[in-house]
């Protein structure tokens, strides 16, 4: 049974929530300006900082938006930048044509800025269904991403674990992952505990982060030591690093549940902090070079013992390194002070703890890196 038709002030309400998705108007303004300045950031990156230093404020405000423009320009295809220039050329200039009839006196004159409009518009649509494509493919290979990493961490007796990422894109190349690995015997079982950054973001660092997640978790179920496992892994990655430019910097340890011991090798990560109960702080870097630069690089072995109340927070460079409107970083010392108040909680509770805090610090500065953090705690 149909209800009565809708007021215009009703359908304007729905239009407006269709288009807003509910979003309040400080949260559509704050959303506008991240996406402002992860635009500017995109085609700033291509503006050269070859201007004179002597020159006037309007030379160098001419200077800059002339490189802005070739910016954006450059980031279209042939086709739509002769569109682009030809619809700003009938928006700008306007150029008008009349017409004179003989006798009768008829006179036709046409405004060419609503085709410069339409044509803008043209060009819109053509740019949306290109965002729109690419955003299918990537949140697909999102999908597949999400396959590859735990939603849930392992059952480890003594031992609770939370983790998280946050993607700069759609898809990240950060990775984590704790799982079992079996010894020779039951009583040589352990858990591997990894958590890896990939250099770059976006599509080629996800798809070397899933080569890097293959070969850990293949290599894993051979009968090998900790340095032997990453030293294979090494080798593997250097066949395909492009001579050392896609590295990725990882720390792997073992964890042996029974004498709640942890062995670690740190190749060239953020040095995980260990954070005893006491209030004393240890920083995890016994390793070497990061994965796929050298395939002889050489690693350490580290190892120490957890007692209960213990915290170990494995982190990538995109937590400390998170930035603000003021250009601050988020930094290890208020990492630190972030993990010291809620070190009576739950792994859980300081992973919301944690990425409450970092939300509120960065606030619409858009993120520049991907985000994971991996808390071990020891009960």
């Amino acid at each position: 049974m149909l209800g009565p038709p809708l007021t215009f002030r009703q359908k304007v309400n729905r239009f407006w929530l269709r288009v807003s998705e509910g979003l309040e108007l400080n949260q559509l303004w704050g959303q506008f300006e991240k996406d402002a300045r992860s635009s500017y950031r995109l085609y700033a990156k291509d503006l050269e900082s070859t201007q004179a230093e002597n020159a006037g404020p309007g030379r160098k405000f001419f200077h800059v938006a002339q490189q802005f423009f070739w910016a954006v320009l450059e980031k279209l295809t042939p086709a739509r930048r002769v569109l682009l220039l030809f619809a700003l050329i009938l928006l700008i200039f306007n150029p008008e044509f009349s017409w004179h009839s003989q006798g009768d006196l008829h006179i036709v004159s046409l405004d060419f800025r609503l085709y410069g409009g339409l044509l803008l518009f043209l060009l819109l649509i053509l740019e949306v269904a290109d965002r729109v494509v690419m955003k299918r493919d990537l949140q697909i290979a999102r999908e597949i991403q999400n396959w590859l990493l735990p939603s849930e961490p392992p059952t480890i007796p003594g031992i609770a674990i939370a983790f998280q990422t946050r993607p700069a894109n759609t898809v990240a190349g950060d990775y984590y992952d704790v799982f079992g690995r079996p010894g020779r015997t039951p009583e040589e079982n352990r858990f591997l505990v990894a958590v890896a950054d990939v250099a770059g973001k976006s599509i080629p660092a996800a798809m070397l982060m899933a080569t890097f997640q293959a070969s850990l978790r293949t290599l894993s179920v051979t009968q090998s030591s900790l340095p032997e496992l990453i030293g294979n892994i090494n080798r593997y990655a250097c066949t395909n690093s492009q001579g050392g430019l896609r590295f990725t910097t990882a720390f792997l340890s073992e964890l042996d549940p029974s004498t709640r011991t942890l062995t670690y090798i740190n190749a060239g990560h953020n040095a995980p902090m260990l954070c005893r109960k006491s209030g004393a702080l240890e920083r995890l870097d016994a390793g070497g070079l990061p994965i796929g630069i050298s395939v002889n690089a050489a690693y350490q072995t580290g190892s120490v013992a957890l007692a209960s109340g213990d915290w170990l927070v494995i982190f990538t460079d995109g937590v400390v390194e998170a930035m603000n409107t003021r250009g601050e970083e988020y930094g290890e010392p208020r990492l630190l002070s972030t993990i010291a108040g809620g070190a009576n909680g739950t792994p859980g509770e300081m992973m919301r703890r944690l990425m409450t805090d970092l939300d509120g610090f960065v606030g619409n500065t858009p993120q520049h890196d991907d985000v994971t953090c991996l808390l071990l705690k020891v009960v």
